[in-house]
């Protein structure tokens, strides 16, 4: 570990035992010490991965695992592969004679044909083939490939999940998962939906639910039980992920028929209100499948119904992960706007063809005001879609005043982490510290958490009075920012997020300056 990470890690020690510190760094000074050490991209990467960050509030738990762990497990389970398929197999292993089936614990001894699944399950050394044609075949085919190793997993994934935020010094996640998945799509082969009535479904999934949300609890219980075990939380060795707050979004898939969808949605809405765990609901798989093109605004509808009906439930929905060519011009142009109008979201995932949809400035105007959130997945967007650099739309959301947060989306396949994504939003765009920082606060600030913020304004961030002259550091003891802190679970995650940053950017001060005086002192280079 260098120095500054050793410093950063032990400063987020000394603001968790309550260690007072000065007063804040002027922001003018980090931004400047920022601009020093950025000069060196591999100090730059070094520097974003020690930088808090607020959340990663889009990132499905079944893709932010990488393939070495799920062959891994493969392995011990006792299951099979298919090499030439890039696929692990459910079920007994039987190996076949012809090598058609093989032992995944026989891949430690034979490394290329581990590599080479892999890269069929991830988005490792892509090329495409007759079969994965495209960035976008590939990635969507690889969960079909590897989630027999999953099944019995979940505890495992989480354990995962959270290690690797800590290491990118996430404070919050917000994982997308299915629980209970078949049971519940299994309701509309006994209550089929009738064209669009959507209250006559309701009333006869309703006997059926409260059951599989008690086994959906059930399921989460013990994925979180098996994470604790398999980090320690709660034990002198607790690993570091132990300290992340995660929460969840049940997500609804998408691609199947209309009575299939409709229970889930009415599910995760129960589930919900039912589980402070989850805090929202999300529907996914490709947005530019045709029954989810054919169906798209039926789902905005089933979403509108229910949002009617029960409005406390919040909403971040996929939404644009589309581009020109992918599906017919028709199909771009308002995605969006119904997420955002018809069905309510208050955040939307991806976002990526807003420019192509119908009056996109007004849209754009529309979600400023209402604050809607689009959680920016900029190499996720690359390589299933092919949009990056000045063809993403990130800028232009930036421009029209429309809250952004970075996010990973399904880091496991993509072979990144959250410190992935800042540094190429840095890299890419130029932006400075403060901009930085203020993607880390708005993924708190837009996260479904419940209580009310700490800000009171977001351009610029500006804190709320009761906390404003309060210093970066322990909670209060006493007073009116005590009493919001106690009152909010949003407000003591950003408040602690404040610290860290308060910390990081001390220590970057420090090194910039340190850095700037053994330049001085080495003088000029050779001519």
């Amino acid at each position: 570990m260098s120095r500054f990470l050793a410093v950063c890690v032990v400063g987020a020690g000394l603001i968790l035992s309550g260690v007072a510190m000065a007063a804040p760094a002027p922001p003018d000074a980090a931004s400047r010490a920022f601009a020093l050490l950025r000069r060196d991209p591999a100090r730059l990467e070094q520097v974003l991965r020690a930088m808090p960050k607020g959340a990663d509030l889009h990132n499905h738990l079944a893709g932010a695992i990488y393939a070495e762990s799920m062959l891994d497990w493969a392995a011990r389970d006792g299951l099979c592969v298919a090499p030439a398929q890039g696929r692990i197999l459910a079920g007994a292993c039987d190996p076949g004679g012809d090598g058609a089936r093989v032992r995944a614990a026989d891949l430690a001894a034979r490394p290329d044909a581990r590599a080479d699944m892999i890269d069929a399950l991830s988005m490792r050394d892509f090329v495409p083939t007759a079969s994965d044609r495209s960035g976008h075949d590939h990635f969507f085919a690889t969960f079909a490939r590897f989630m027999p190793a999953q099944a019995s997993h979940g505890g495992d994934m989480l354990a995962e999940a959270v290690t690797h935020a800590a290491g990118d010094h996430v404070l919050y996640l917000e994982l997308m998962i299915s629980p209970q998945l078949g049971p519940v799509a299994g309701l509309g082969v006994r209550h089929p939906l009738r064209g669009e009535a959507f209250a006559e479904a309701d009333r006869a999934l309703a006997p059926d639910l409260p059951a599989l949300v008690a086994a959906a609890r059930r399921d989460v219980d013990a994925m979180e039980a098996r994470m604790r075990a398999v980090l320690g939380c709660g034990t002198a060795r607790a690993a570091p992920g132990c300290g992340v707050t995660v929460r969840y979004l049940h997500q609804t898939i998408r691609t199947m028929p209309p009575a299939m969808v409709f229970p889930q949605l009415d599910f995760g809405y129960a589930l919900v209100n039912a589980d402070p765990r989850f805090v929202g609901v999300n529907i996914v798989a490709p947005e530019d499948d045709a029954v989810a093109m054919r169906d798209y605004g039926l789902h905005m509808r089933m979403f509108g119904w229910l949002a009617a009906r029960d409005p406390g439930v919040e909403l971040s929905l996929h939404a644009g992960e589309l581009a020109p060519g992918l599906v017919p011009p028709e199909g771009l142009r308002d995605h969006i706007r119904q997420a955002v109008e018809v069905a309510g979201a208050r955040r939307i995932g991806h976002g990526v063809d807003i420019l192509h949809e119908d009056d996109p400035d007004g849209l754009m105007a529309e979600m400023a005001r209402r604050r809607v959130m689009v959680e920016i997945n900029l190499t996720s967007n690359d390589v299933i879609l092919g949009i990056a650099g000045a063809g993403h739309p990130f800028g232009a959301y930036r421009a029209a005043g429309v809250p952004v947060a970075l996010s990973t989306d399904d880091e496991g396949v993509s072979r990144i982490d959250l410190t992935h994504e800042y540094a190429r939003a840095a890299t890419v765009y130029a932006l400075d510290y403060a901009t930085l920082r203020d993607l880390s606060r708005a993924g708190l600030d837009h996260a479904f958490l419940p209580g009310d913020s700490l800000w009171r304004g977001e351009a610029p961030y500006r804190m709320v009075a009761a906390c404003a002259s309060v210093a970066p550091g322990p909670l209060p003891a006493h007073g009116a920012c005590h009493d919001l802190l106690a009152a909010s679970a949003k407000a003591r995650l950003q408040w602690a997020l404040e610290a860290r940053l308060h910390d990081f950017e001390t220590t970057m001060i420090r090194e910039a300056g340190q850095g700037a005086t053994a330049a001085r002192a080495k003088g000029p280079g050779p001519a």
